[in-house]
């Protein structure tokens, strides 16, 4: 029997706060509250997305704006954070940055600042409940106006003593070119933040590129279609600049038609650091772990090669370095351990 993937020391880069969300979870807090939720998230669940056009996008979009409504109470923040860091503790996962963009929970939570106050209380809670870290990455969305990008990037700075670790930049790329945000992140850069925008999901290595070079990311949220430019993958080799891929993801949005087709091996090979991600687990139907098992029977990742995929996502990350030092030794161990004996009843 192979080497259990669950016991394999991670860091968990790409997860998105709602995307997070149990879908049991979803289920109850609607009957609570007496939401009615489409099929497509109730018996149709995990739905099927395909967001290679606006039509598409927009679907995604609305699937995942019903979601965050089941979150009406400070104690749905609590219960949401809780349940993900359980599960990642439960597949091996020993760090996690989550992230968030406050301004979809300002209204409801008392405006902006109290709305990140408490996701990064919920958020210290669950990892002393669970045992491991969490970091939290302020995201922009990219359909918004540059200006509200700028706000939250001043939000996210005055917390970084509190847990914010990052500034990201989300939502459909083809609707915000990454040039228009460079003033945020120049903001959040000058603060100390890494600079973690999402790239190269929905457009081609050009998108990666300018990620790069205009918001000087540390970081790159999918990343994937770097793959389509060997030059490309050569730079981000040579700065270490990490891709948070999801497999999963990309299928389920059509950014590949199987997983086979996701690039995973080919940007491992020409040596970009890769951090596995699940992006929205409530809507692509499956966490961090069943990305590891990709990796190992579709991608035919050896267990030394899995062993590297999970010190890169704890390289990439922002963990202290007391605690990468003891990841690290971990996955070495997890990796001379004898294999399993299969048995037979």
């Amino acid at each position: 029997m192979p080497r259990p993937l669950s016991d394999l020391p991670k860091a968990h880069l790409h997860l998105h706060f709602t995307g997070s969300m149990r879908h049991s979870t979803l289920i109850e807090l609607a009957r609570e509250q007496n939401l009615h939720l489409p099929d497509a998230l109730v018996q149709d669940w995990p739905p099927r997305l395909r967001a290679t056009d606006e039509r598409g996008w927009f679907r995604f979009q609305r699937l995942y704006d019903i979601a965050r409504t089941v979150l009406q109470r400070e104690d749905d923040v609590y219960r949401l954070l809780r349940e993900a860091a359980e599960d990642e503790a439960a597949e091996g996962s020993r760090w996690l940055e989550i992230q968030v963009d406050p301004s979809g929970y300002a209204q409801r939570f008392g405006g902006l600042t109290p709305a990140l106050e408490l996701m990064l209380e919920a958020a210290r809670r669950a990892a002393d409940h669970a045992g491991i870290g969490i970091a939290v990455v302020v995201a922009a969305n990219r359909t918004r106006h540059p200006l509200d990008a700028k706000t939250l990037a001043r939000l996210a700075s005055r917390y970084m003593d509190q847990g914010v670790v990052g500034f990201g930049l989300s939502n459909d790329e083809r609707r915000g070119r990454a040039r228009d945000f460079d003033g945020a992140f120049r903001l959040a850069k000058r603060a100390g933040l890494l600079a973690v925008p999402h790239g190269g999901e929905l457009l081609g290595a050009d998108s990666v590129a300018e990620c790069v070079d205009v918001l000087g990311a540390d970081r790159l949220g999918h990343g994937v279609r770097a793959a389509e430019s060997p030059r490309l993958m050569e730079r981000l080799a040579d700065r270490q600049i990490a891709c948070e891929i999801c497999p999963t993801s990309n299928v389920g949005l059509g950014v590949a038609e199987r997983p086979e087709d996701v690039p995973l091996r080919r940007l491992f090979e020409a040596g970009v650091p890769v951090a596995l991600g699940a992006d929205d687990p409530l809507l692509f139907g499956a966490r961090l772990l069943p990305q590891y098992e990709l990796a190992r029977q579709v991608y035919r990742f050896r267990d030394a090669e899995l062993a590297e995929l999970a010190r890169q996502s704890i390289r990439a990350s922002t963990a202290p370095e007391t605690v990468r030092k003891d990841l690290l030794r971990e996955i070495d161990d997890w990796l001379i351990s004898p294999e399993p004996e299969n048995t037979a009843d």
